[in-house]
């Protein structure tokens, strides 16, 4: 019912008076009352020997009339109420069972808490109850708005939705339970598209621009924290203009009502319910109507006469015609073909919450005046207790009836347990409210939500669909959030170079570890490729041949010159030295060999070494044949004996003690500071260089130095002998070889320096290879040329033969 309220402000304000339809739901919920106190009454065990009494006041969910009732109630009974010695407390209510409506319980308990009167509510789910600072007095048996607001946030991150839409009611119930779920849902990562409210005494115009908001949102998913009522004009409004599939996440206070069920957009529904409950006994009280016993209560009357549509033939006792246009009640009507909200008992879920508040009044009651022994129970009714020693006993009531346990925090309120609720299309092609599974708050975290059936989405798809501001991110990005934006609203960015992300929506990028880098996609780190100059590849390949053949062709240029080691030209040229070179140079050759392959302790020792020894032996040798032919051609002036002093014992000393200075220098080197295998992360970031670290760069330069030093005092010497008068003057030759020699070397330093990788090793193997062949041909290829080619040239008159 709703309450007229009629100011003209020139007199006093007509009392408030209900009017419109009986609420059928409300009916069955004060019969269910009237159950419950009744079986106590007839048992043994709760209560014996003591009756309990009820007064029914119908607020009209107007918060005003609710004010004046509880201030009726709080000053007792009517007269006409009071029957004497029947009751033991005549006129005193000691708790109150209501409202329904969160608002109304609010009023009543403002005014009634101050009296310490318990006032247990069946429906009033508003978080702002729990505040026992306010209201003192008051508990509930239907879990808090904070409880449900708390679930629906899990179940929305369950499904994983993080872009939704709110609408509440613009009550104290939608105000603040869906306060509750957005501070929730932001914990939980969930974004809000919008949040909107709507009223049943909204505007058209106001509920029309919440509609519109809905049809235009990218959001898939609505919450909808309302009141059936409200709910319904909103529905209604959606009607006149299909928006798309929306997905909608609702409350126990319009998901269960089945009048709801006939806007089929809403197919797929979902939400949390409070339990469900219903003993035969209670169903069979409900249905227990009949006109002879409806006609003693104004109420049953007015129920009876609305359902069945027509008029009772008895009132008071006297009988009355039927008014115009009216049908008089022949008896014929029957509950059992009734089917509204009274009947519907599918949805006792309510009913269950005023039994078990019936019930925690009742215990409180039983530990406030009676004694329990083991075997019986003992009750004073005529025992006069405090409204607050009931209310002190109603905070420790702990007891289970027809299975379900009932007990309040120290809030007042139950623990939160709920049925999850989806409406699923029937066979018939109707709506049917299905339990798919429920919530349990006494359970860890994260393990609330189970799921025991098939759920049925929006358009009635088995699929689950998808509610986010962005698509996720890949792995292989991250999250960059837009500016002025919600955080579930992002772009996706692939990760920096040699970073990777493995996860989907990963806020950052992890670096790989040195030796790792991320693959195409960026998502994983594979082992970087180990690159090394190996035999196995072309480059390699190449060189080694070279190498090899560098050796074998200065073993053939050997083999003929010992084959023609007493023809003129070979004795003329220092054949012992020459033989030394060749030696030096076939060893030149293959120590190139040492660069190519995978770095070992001991190939990095060698390769430098080798490299510098046989360079520096081959370098003392050169520099042996330029001094000898300078000593030749003094020997050849007057007065002048020179060649004494530096014979072939003479010649043997300076090679040697050349090249033990560089046996001394990479000793030093290998003693202190060897080359040793190392892997180069630097160059490339993609992959990894095996190489020798030189250990001591002062080793190292200092061998190139020396090596350096002496082909500078070849060439220098070379170029002072390459005019002497001659016919066959080698130190042209050796000028020309020096030259060469110098040229490589001096192109080698920079190369050396910039190359990267595996080049720089190519590098000095080319360097090598370059210099012996340069040695090789410039001083040895004439020679060889006039040995088997022009042999007439091959003689000691032609090579006495002066300019």
């Amino acid at each position: 019912m709703h309450i007229v309220d009629r100011h003209d402000y020139t007199s006093m304000p007509d009392p408030l008076r209900c009017t419109g339809r009986l609420e059928s739901l409300e009916l069955r919920l004060m019969r269910s009352m009237i159950f419950a106190i009744k079986e106590i009454n007839n048992s043994t065990e709760l209560l014996p020997g003591i009756k309990l009494g009820y007064e029914i006041h119908d607020s009209c969910t107007s918060a005003l009339v609710a004010v004046h009732v509880a201030f009726q109630l709080s000053n007792g009974l009517d007269p006409e109420f009071n029957t004497g010695d029947n009751c033991s407390q005549s006129g005193l209510v000691m708790a109150i069972v209501g409202e329904s409506g969160s608002s109304p319980s609010i009023s009543v308990s403002r005014v009634t808490g101050p009296f310490n009167i318990p006032q247990v509510s069946h429906f009033a789910t508003c978080a702002c109850l729990s505040d026992k600072q306010q209201y003192p007095n008051f508990f509930r048996t239907v879990p808090s708005d904070n409880f449900q607001a708390d679930a629906l946030a899990k179940l929305v991150k369950y499904f994983g939705w993080t872009w939704i839409g709110a609408v509440r009611a613009d009550t104290d119930y939608g105000n603040n339970g869906m306060a509750r779920f957005l501070a929730t849902a932001q914990k939980e990562g969930i974004c809000v598209e919008y949040s909107e409210s709507v009223l049943v005494t909204f505007s058209r115009s106001r509920i029309q621009r919440v509609a519109d908001i809905i049809r235009r949102s990218t959001a898939k998913v609505v919450v909808l924290f309302a009141a059936s009522q409200d709910v319904r004009v909103l529905f209604e409004e959606l009607l006149r203009e299909p928006s798309p599939p929306r997905q909608w996440v609702g409350t126990e206070s319009w998901l269960p009502h089945t009048e709801l069920m006939r806007f089929s957009f809403v197919t797929g529904a979902i939400g949390f319910v409070i339990e469900q409950a219903g003993s035969p006994e209670l169903i069979e009280f409900l249905m227990d109507l009949s006109p002879s016993n409806v006609a003693s209560s104004p109420i049953l009357t007015e129920f009876w006469e609305d359902v069945f549509n027509c008029r009772l033939g008895k009132t008071g006792g006297e009988s009355t015609g039927p008014a115009p246009g009216e049908i008089m009640c022949d008896g014929t009507q029957d509950m059992h073909n009734l089917q509204n909200a009274y009947t519907d008992f599918a949805n006792l879920r309510s009913g269950n919450m005023v039994y078990k508040a019936v019930y925690a009044i009742a215990h409180a009651l039983h530990k406030s005046l009676c004694q329990d022994t083991e075997s019986t129970s003992h009750c004073d009714k005529y025992k006069r207790i405090e409204y607050k020693q009931v209310l002190t006993e109603l905070k420790k009531v702990n007891f289970t009836q027809s299975g379900y346990d009932v007990s309040f925090d120290e809030n007042g309120d139950p623990v939160p347990k709920y049925e999850l609720m989806n409406w699923q299309t029937s066979d018939s092609g109707s709506l049917d409210a299905v339990t798919v599974g429920y919530y349990d708050g006494s359970l860890p975290v994260g393990q609330e939500v189970h799921i025991k059936k098939t759920l049925t989405f929006m358009d009635g798809l088995t699929e689950l669909p998808k509610s986010v501001c962005n698509e996720n991110c890949p792995p292989g990005t991250r999250k960059v959030l837009q500016k002025g934006k919600p955080i579930c609203c992002y772009d996706c960015v692939p990760c920096a170079e040699g970073e990777i992300s493995n996860t989907t929506d990963s806020p950052d990028c992890l670096l790989c570890l040195e030796q790792f880098w991320p693959n195409a996609k960026r998502d994983t780190c594979l082992p970087k490729p180990v690159e090394f100059l190996s035999f196995d590849e072309v480059l390699g390949i190449i060189l080694a041949a070279f190498s090899v053949g560098g050796a074998c062709l200065t073993i053939m240029t050997a083999v003929v010159f010992f084959q023609h080691r007493a023809s003129p030209i070979v004795k003329a040229n220092n054949s012992e030295l020459s033989f030394l070179l060749l030696f030096s140079l076939t060893l030149c050759f293959l120590s190139s060999l040492t660069f190519i392959g995978a770095p070992s302790d001991w190939s990095c020792m060698l390769r430098h070494t080798a490299f510098g020894i046989t360079f520096v032996l081959c370098m003392s040798c050169i520099l042996g044949k330029t001094i000898v032919v300078l000593m030749a051609f003094k020997a050849t002036l007057p007065g002048r004996n020179v060649m004494k002093w530096f014979g072939p014992l003479q010649q043997r000393i300076t090679v040697m003690s050349f090249t033990f200075i560089q046996v001394l220098i990479c000793t030093l080197w290998l003693v202190i500071s060897p080359p040793t295998p190392t892997k180069n992360f630097n160059v490339y970031k993609t992959k990894i260089i095996l190489e020798c670290a030189l250990g001591s760069a002062v080793g190292f330069w200092g061998v190139l130095g020396y090596i350096g030093l002496l082909a500078f005092f070849s060439l220098v010497l070379a170029v002072r002998a390459r005019k002497l008068p001659d016919s066959f003057n080698e130190a042209k030759l050796i000028t020309f070889s020096m030259l060469i020699f110098c040229a490589v070397w001096i192109t080698f330093i920079p190369a050396y320096v910039s190359s990267p990788g595996k080049f720089t090793v190519a590098v000095e193997i080319f360097a090598i290879l370059a210099s012996s062949f340069g040695l090789i041909f410039c001083i040895y290829a004439p020679k060889c040329f006039i040995i088997l080619f022009k042999p007439d040239k091959n003689t000691k008159k032609n090579l006495m033969n002066k300019k």
